[in-house]
């Protein structure tokens, strides 16, 4: 089966109709972390608890065991069950002294031995969508490049089980100028040769960094018509500042995104209070906080509440730069 792309994945969740396992690969890792938040968004909310879940595989407790009776549990009062394993290459690590598929295959009950997980591949459920998240492998020369060995039994059985969605955004990496237009074009806005020169510029060449540039530039200039260098200037291009005290928080309640971004930029740089998380947790306090002297407007309350909790999620699974995910985030709080 040839790979999907990420909008033939969304609508398959849509549909419901989803296939028993996907390996969900390529350098757009925002783009990843969007899929499995899609994925397990696919369970009625109220029943997400116990239908949803989500397995790190940097957890030393995580093993292919446990993946296989995660996967092979029944949904309860679903019609579907959604299992994500977030950095998946870890699971298949041989640091971790998972070699026993290859060395000692009849003792499956060892902690790393992938024999379970090969046998739930070659029977899965059909009540059970189990996604695998890979991250980009050092020196992939293709976007569904996987980073397992392709002659483990393990790499055939997941290829030959699987449905391998491919996340990369930048024109398949051929043109990313003209991959600007068309993010713009796509967002409604006209951009110059001179603007799509300067993001580049900014970028310094890195895909993950232009990704997440363009993102938060087209969120900032949505109904402006189109994107100019002004826009680039103070979106990703903050000048030097000192972080106020609740600086960050006040800005993203008076929905000002040039100062949250600026206040962002200060603690991220000062490295007081900066570990990203911490920041996150500030973020969502704001957002909540009905006593604020500028309160959170409420008609957008969901919808940062959806943001924070996919910027936890990609957090998590190093689904991207911290700096840039919370970034991100601010543009889309400050609505």
């Amino acid at each position: 089966m040839p790979p999907l792309t990420p909008q033939a994945f969304r609508a398959q969740v849509a549909s419901g109709a989803t296939n028993p396992v996907y390996l969900i690969v390529g350098d757009d890792d925002h783009e990843k972390s969007s899929l499995a938040l899609a994925l397990g968004e696919m369970v009625e909310e109220d029943l997400r608890a116990f239908n949803v879940e989500r397995l790190y595989a940097f957890d030393g407790t995580v093993t292919p065991m446990a993946v296989a009776e995660a996967a092979r549990t029944l949904p309860m009062m679903a019609p579907r069950r959604v299992v994500i394993v977030l950095q998946a290459e870890k699971l298949f690590d041989p640091k971790k002294k998972r070699k026993a598929v290859e060395s000692a295959p009849q003792d499956e009950d060892a902690p790393g031995s992938l024999e379970p997980l090969m046998d739930y591949l070659s029977d899965p459920s059909p009540t059970t969508a189990l996604a695998f998240l890979f991250s980009t492998p050092e020196g992939a020369k293709a976007p569904a490049d996987i980073p397992l060995a392709k002659n483990l039994k393990v790499t055939k059985a997941l290829l030959k089980a699987a449905t391998i969605v491919v996340c990369t955004g930048l024109d398949g990496g051929k043109d990313p100028a003209r991959w600007i237009e068309q993010q713009a074009t796509s967002a409604g806005l006209s951009v110059e040769g001179s603007v799509v020169a300067r993001i580049l510029q900014q970028s310094g060449g890195d895909a993950g960094r232009l990704r997440a540039d363009v993102d938060k530039l087209l969120l900032f200039a949505q109904g402006a018509g189109r994107l100019t260098l002004e826009h680039v200037a103070t979106v990703v291009g903050a000048a030097e500042h000192h972080a106020q005290e609740w600086g960050l928080e006040n800005a993203v309640q008076a929905g000002d995104a040039v100062k949250a971004l600026r206040e962002l930029k200060a603690e991220l740089d000062s490295g007081v209070n900066g570990a990203p998380f911490w920041i996150l947790g500030r973020l969502g306090a704001a957002v909540r906080n009905p006593r604020a002297r500028t309160p959170y407007p409420a008609r957008r309350l969901q919808a940062a509440v959806d943001a924070l909790l996919r910027t936890d999620l990609a957090l998590k699974s190093s689904g991207g730069d911290p700096r840039v995910l919370l970034e991100r985030l601010v543009v889309e709080l400050c609505g």
